[in-house]
C-alpha cells in the first residue's frame, strides 16, 4: 500500500480520486487510481491484460505522471475529455462566425479543456464593416466577451477554464493588445502572447520601420524598436504579454507541410493548428536516480529508455480512448496523433546527482538524458507504426525533410522511411505543478526548485484546517540520509538564486530535443534593470528558443484609500429611519465593552463620523464610505451606521442593501467586529485588485477593510482581529519573506502572491502559469 504524505493525499482526493455522485470514494487508494487508468488505456489493445500490467508498473510509485485530465477522467465513464488543452478553430471575421467560435470554446471548456485562440483574424478597431455601415470594434472587444464566458463556465471537475490569446506583431491593434493587462481586472482569464516573426526581429535589429497591416491593407508604419520596447516594458511591468517566436515554431514543425500554427495552448508548451489538441504526460526523473547523493550517483538511462517506450504506447492509446468536445478536434487528433511526452523532477534529479542546475556540467548531463528520451520516443513510435499503422496524414518524404527530423540519428530516419511513424510529434515539456506535488512534491517540469520548504494549509477530514510543513523531495531525501544538522551543498539552488542565463541555457538545450515546445518561466529579481531584462528575450531568440516567459515581482498600482472628511464630490445617501432603543450590558472582550441590545438604539439627531474615499479599479467613479459613531454608556466610541455612495449606478442596489443590513447589525450592539471578518473573507471569482499596492480579493473585502480601519482609529478595536491577512503588500511578501523557502541552509525570500482561491500568499509564476503551492490552484489547470 503506497503511503501518501498529507499533501499528496489531499491533492489526490481533491482532484484525481474517483467518487460517486454522492461524493463517496470509489478509488480506495492511489493504487486503485493507477489501476483504473491502466485498465482503461489498455482496453484498446489486442492483449489488454498484458498491457494493463505494463501500464500499471509505469504509473506505480509515480515513475510516469499522466496529465491531470487522464488521471481524473480515464475509466470513469464520464463525458469528459482526456486532453488537457486545445487550440480552437480560426475565428471568422463576421458576427455569426465569431459567436459560433465562442460556443465551441464554451463546449470545450465545459468538458475540462483549456483553449488557445489567435485573434489576428479579426479586423482592427475602426475598420469598416461592409453592409452594415458601421466600424469594427476590434479583436480586444471580443476578447472581453471570451473572458466573460470563461468566468462563467465551470470546467469539468473543479477546474475553471484557462485561455491563451495571441495576436500577430503586425496586426494594427497590437499596441492595444500589449497594453490590455495594464488595466486591472481586464482579461484576467487569459494569458497573452505576441506572435513574433523573424522579419520583425530583423527589423528591430536594423532599426527599421514596421508596417501594421490587415488582409494586405497597411494601416500605419511605426518603429519596430519602439514596438519591441513597448512589449518589453509591459512584460517588465506586469508580466504579460509573453513572446512566441512563431516563424521558428512553424519552421521546426514536423507537420509544416500540412499545417500552419498561429496559437498555443494556455501555457505555451503545445503550439497547435486550428482544432489541435495536446495530450500530456511526464517522466519523473527524480524516481530514476541510482545511489542518490553518492559519488557514483547517476540516472538509470536504461530504465528511462524502457519507460519512454511504454509511456508512448499509453499516450497513443489515450487518443483512441478519449472523448472530444467537438468532432473537428477528434478528426485533428486522430489524423496526426501528436502526443506531448515530457519530464518532471529534473531539478531534483540534478541535485541527487550532485550537479548544480544551470552549470555547464548540468547542461551536458541534461542533454544526454534528453537524447535518450528523444531517441526512445521516436523508436517506440516507429514500432507502433509497424504494429498499428502510421498517422493518417503522414507524407514520408515531406516528414523526413523536416528540420527537426533531419537532426535524428540515421537509423531512426531509416526506420521512419521503411515503416512510417505512429505519432507526428512526440515530445513537449508541460507545467506539472499539481501532479508533481501529488508525486511527493518533486520539482516541477524542467524548472529549478522554487522553494525547499514552506507551509501549506491542509483541509482535514472533519473540515478543520492545519498548517503543515511541506518540503521538496530532494531536500527531504538529503535530510533523511545526512540529518537535519548537515549544511546543504551548493547544488541546492532555487529559481530565485539562479541567473536568467542559467534558466535560458537549460531551456535552450532541452528545446533541441523537443519537437513541440516548452512551458518555462524565467524568474528575475524585482530590481533587475530594464536593459538587462530586455536582453533576456533577445538572448532567448538567439539561443533558438521557441518562446520566452518571465516573471518579475511587480506592484501594479491600484486604487488608493483616502481618509477624507472634506473631499466629497457626492453626497452620502440619506440616513436610515431611526429605530427603537434598549440595551443590556455584557462582558468585556478584546474590542472593549460589548453591549447586547434587545431593541436597536434610537438614532440621535446629530452624529460624528468620517467619510472614506475608495477608488476601485473596476468602477469608473469613486466610492464614498461614511461611518457614523455613537458614544455608549461607558464613554466608548462604537460604530452606529454606514452609508455607501457612488455615481456608478451598477452598485446601487447591493450597496443600499448592504448599508441597511450592516447598520442594523451595528444598532443591535454586541460584538459587531465579526462584520469585518465576514466582508474581508469575500472573494470575487473574477479575481481581486491591487489597491494602494496591496492585493484585495473583492470590493466587499475592501469595504470590510475600511470598516476595520475606522474601528481601529476610533479605538473600538485595539488591533486587527482578522484571522487571515488577505491584504499583504506585494513588496512585503517578496522582501519580508512572508512565505519562506530554505536554500543552502538559509532562509530565502520567495515572491509569492495572493491566491484567488485560498487567499494564502502562495501563488507563484512557474512554467508559464500561475500556480498556488498552498492549495493546488492552477490557472492552467
Amino acid at each position: 500500500m503506497t503511503q501518501l504524505s498529507a499533501i499528496s493525499q489531499q491533492i489526490w482526493d481533491m482532484k484525481y480520486r474517483l467518487k460517486n455522485a454522492n461524493g463517496q470514494p470509489i478509488d480506495k487508494g492511489i493504487e486503485d487510481t493507477w489501476r483504473r487508468v491502466a485498465k482503461s488505456l489498455a482496453s484498446v489493445e489486442q492483449d489488454p491484460v498484458y498491457w494493463e500490467k505494463c501500464f500499471y508498473e509505469l504509473l506505480e510509485n509515480f515513475k510516469f505522471l499522466p496529465a491531470g485530465r487522464i488521471l481524473s477522467g480515464a475509466g470513469t465513464n464520464r463525458e469528459v475529455t482526456l486532453f488537457n488543452c486545445f487550440v480552437m478553430g480560426t475565428i471568422p471575421d463576421n458576427m455569426v462566425g465569431i459567436f459560433e467560435s465562442l460556443k465551441e470554446a464554451a463546449v470545450t471548456m465545459q468538458q475540462g479543456g483549456g483553449i488557445g485562440y489567435d485573434f489576428s483574424s479579426l479586423r482592427p478597431k475602426g475598420a469598416p464593416v461592409i453592409g452594415v455601415g458601421a466600424d469594427a470594434s476590434g479583436p480586444l472587444s471580443f476578447m472581453d466577451v471570451w473572458d466573460s464566458m470563461c468566468r462563467t463556465i465551470m470546467s469539468a471537475g473543479s477546474r475553471r477554464g484557462a485561455m491563451m490569446a495571441t495576436l500577430r506583431c503586425d496586426h494594427p491593434d497590437i499596441e492595444n493588445f500589449i497594453e490590455a493587462k495594464s488595466e486591472p481586472g481586464r482579461l484576467c482569464m487569459f494569458n497573452l502572447s505576441v506572435l513574433i516573426t523573424d522579419e520583425f526581429m530583423h527589423a528591430v535589429k536594423e532599426g527599421a520601420a514596421w508596417e501594421l497591416k490587415f488582409n494586405g491593407t497597411s494601416y500605419r508604419s511605426i518603429s519596430a524598436r519602439a514596438l519591441w520596447k513597448k512589449i518589453m516594458q509591459a512584460t517588465y511591468s506586469y508580466a504579460e504579454p509573453g513572446v512566441i517566436f512563431i516563424d521558428r515554431i512553424n519552421h521546426f514543425n514536423n507537420l509544416s507541410y500540412c499545417e500552419t500554427i498561429q496559437a498555443t495552448n494556455p501555457c505555451g508548451e503545445q503550439p497547435l493548428p486550428p482544432y489541435g489538441a495536446c495530450l500530456l504526460g511526464s517522466l519523473n526523473l527524480a524516481q530514476l536516480v541510482k545511489f542518490p547523493f553518492a559519488k557514483e550517483a547517476t540516472l538509470d538511462t536504461q530504465l528511462l529508455e524502457r519507460l519512454v517506450g511504454t509511456a508512448v504506447r499509453l499516450m497513443d492509446n489515450t487518443i483512441d480512448v478519449s472523448g472530444f468536445p467537438l468532432k473537428k478536434q477528434e478528426e485533428e487528433a486522430k489524423s496526426k496523433r501528436r502526443i506531448g511526452l515530457g519530464i518532471t523532477g529534473l531539478a531534483n534529479a540534478l541535485i541527487m546527482c550532485n550537479v548544480r542546475y544551470g552549470s555547464e556540467r548540468s547542461i551536458k548531463l541534461v542533454e544526454s538524458w534528453m537524447k535518450v528520451i528523444q531517441r526512445a520516443a521516436y523508436s517506440a513510435s516507429i514500432n507502433l507504426a509497424r504494429e498499428k499503422g502510421s498517422f493518417p496524414n503522414l507524407n514520408k518524404n515531406a516528414f523526413l525533410t523536416g528540420e527537426t527530423v533531419k537532426t535524428l540519428d540515421k537509423d531512426i530516419r531509416e526506420g521512419i522511411y521503411q515503416y512510417g511513424i505512429r505519432n507526428a510529434l512526440l515530445t513537449s515539456i508541460a507545467p506539472t505543478g499539481t501532479i508533481s506535488l501529488l508525486a511527493d512534491n518533486v520539482s516541477s517540469g524542467l524548472e529549478p526548485v522554487f522553494s525547499f520548504s514552506y507551509k501549506r494549509r491542509i483541509l482535514m477530514e472533519d473540515g478543520s484546517t492545519c498548517d503543515e510543513d511541506i518540503s521538496d523531495y530532494a531536500y527531504r531525501q538529503y535530510k533523511n540520509i545526512f540529518g537535519d544538522k548537515n549544511t546543504l551543498p551548493d547544488t541546492f539552488v532555487t529559481a530565485q538564486s539562479l541567473t536568467p542565463n542559467d534558466h535560458l541555457k537549460m531551456q535552450a538545450i532541452i528545446q533541441k530535443y523537443v519537437d513541440s515546445s516548452i512551458s518555462k518561466t524565467i524568474n528575475v529579481p524585482e530590481n533587475i534593470s530594464f536593459e538587462n531584462f530586455e536582453k533576456i528575450y533577445q538572448q532567448a531568440y538567439d539561443l533558438g528558443c521557441k518562446g520566452c516567459s518571465t516573471y518579475r515581482p511587480n506592484e501594479i498600482t491600484g486604487a488608493i484609500l483616502i481618509d477624507s472628511e472634506a473631499d466629497n464630490d457626492a453626497e452620502p445617501q440619506l440616513p436610515l429611519e431611526g429605530p427603537l432603543s434598549g440595551n443590556i450590558p455584557d462582558n468585556n472582550t478584546e474590542s472593549g465593552a460589548v453591549v447586547y441590545m434587545t431593541k436597536p438604539l434610537d438614532r440621535p439627531g446629530e452624529l460624528q463620523g468620517k467619510t472614506y474615499k475608495v477608488r476601485w479599479p473596476d468602477s469608473e467613479h469613486a466610492i464614498y464610505i461614511t461611518l457614523n459613531d455613537v458614544i455608549d454608556d461607558s464613554g466608548r466610541i462604537r460604530p452606529f451606521e454606514i452609508f455607501i455612495n457612488t455615481k456608478n449606478t451598477e452598485h446601487f442596489a447591493w450597496t443600499v442593501a448592504l448599508t441597511r443590513m450592516i447598520s442594523a447589525v451595528f444598532r443591535r450592539g454586541g460584538d459587531v467586529t465579526f462584520v469585518v471578518e465576514e466582508l474581508k473573507a469575500v472573494f470575487d471569482p473574477r479575481g481581486g485588485q491591487w489597491v494602494g499596492g496591496k492585493y484585495v480579493p473583492s470590493l466587499l473585502a475592501e469595504i470590510g477593510r475600511v470598516i476595520e480601519t475606522h474601528m481601529i482609529n476610533t479605538g473600538f478595536l485595539k488591533t486587527s482581529n482578522s484571522k487571515t491577512n488577505y491584504f499583504v503588500d506585494e513588496k512585503q511578501s517578496v522582501n519580508s519573506g512572508i512565505m519562506r523557502g530554505t536554500s543552502s541552509g538559509k532562509n530565502s525570500c520567495v515572491p509569492f502572491r495572493q491566491c484567488p482561491k485560498c487567499a494564502q500568499q502562495s501563488l507563484s509564476r512557474q512554467e508559464g502559469c500561475d500556480t498556488c503551492i498552498g492549495c493546488g490552484y492552477s490557472k492552467c489547470g
